[in-house]
């Protein structure tokens, strides 16, 4: 009986299909995961229609020749997409306050936390500036300053922080100074919040719930110790988890105003802000404030 040649393992090893390909031109073949290269080769792709990224990267325009100019300009655009995104997530949790539904008013605000704490990482690559180096490209900053930014506007108010003062700088740009001035008579995030508690059979007070929302809102003994009778109950309460939630939210707007201040601090020291803000001076004021203070206030009472 014959036997079998032997097989030279080198040669098993060259010529053998790897496990799991068929053999032949299947290694030449694209995997079935590959993507359509086709797809938009004949105009812009789905991709660039859904993200509009060639509008975004095409947004920057700088006006000095320092090269730390773009990052500056970049940042900022960085920072304004984050509030866009912040002040959709605090009105819809704003509006489902409204109609008594928790759920997506908590889902909202704590997508909003990660936002937040997105944006104040957007400080990181301004935050070691040397006054040297912001110099090299302030005065292409002319007269903008951050405090002019209509989209943070609408985030301030929505925190209670309002002032129809602040709408002035807005009067020329006929969209921004409307969308500002429906925002100021709009009752705040905290308003919302307030009104659910006194829905609930908590005594807020009349004053609190019928007042002005056009106004900065202005911290209150009676709401303090509604706050403080809802930590000292069950810590299962959907309106503990509410307050915790809010609580959130105000500790990260408190370190983006700090971390604003820190950088400010850094590339300028005490100078006049651009467009004739008062700079630091102002930033320690704005640090210095709670956002919803009888959540922070409450807490010595438990």
């Amino acid at each position: 009986m014959s036997q079998p040649s032997p097989i030279d393992p080198a040669e098993s090893a060259s010529t053998a299909p790897a496990a799991g390909l068929a053999p032949a031109d299947a290694a030449e073949s694209d995997p079935p995961f590959a993507p359509d290269l086709s797809i938009g080769s004949s105009g812009t792709t789905p991709y660039e229609d859904y993200v509009q990224a060639d509008v975004l990267t095409h947004l920057q325009h700088p006006l000095s020749d320092d090269p730390g100019e773009m990052v500056f300009l970049v940042t900022t655009q960085v920072m304004e997409l984050w509030f866009t995104v912040i002040v959709h997530e605090w009105h819809t949790a704003a509006e489902a306050l409204r109609r008594d539904d928790l759920t997506v008013a908590m889902e909202a605000l704590r997508r909003s936390t990660y936002e937040l704490e997105a944006l104040n990482a957007a400080w990181k690559p301004l935050a070691r500036l040397t006054p040297a180096q912001f110099n090299a490209y302030r005065s292409a900053l002319g007269e903008g300053s951050g405090f002019q930014s209509a989209m943070y506007r609408r985030m301030e108010f929505l925190l209670g922080e309002k002032s129809a003062s602040m709408l002035v700088p807005h009067r020329g740009a006929a969209r921004e100074h409307a969308e500002l001035e429906k925002a100021l008579q709009e009752p705040s995030l905290w308003d919302e919040a307030l009104r659910l508690l006194a829905r609930r059979g908590h005594p807020v007070p009349e004053a609190v719930l019928r007042r002005d929302p056009a106004l900065r809102y202005e911290a209150d003994p009676a709401v303090e110790e509604v706050w403080a009778r809802i930590y000292a109950g069950s810590q299962e309460s959907d309106l503990v988890r509410l307050g915790e939630a809010l609580t959130d939210v105000a500790e990260l707007v408190w370190r983006w105003r700090n971390d604003h201040l820190v950088a400010t601090r850094r590339a300028m020291g005490a100078k006049m802000g651009t467009g004739g803000s008062a700079g630091v001076a102002w930033l320690e004021k704005r640090a210095r404030k709670n956002v919803f203070p009888e959540l922070w206030t409450a807490r010595s009472h438990v």
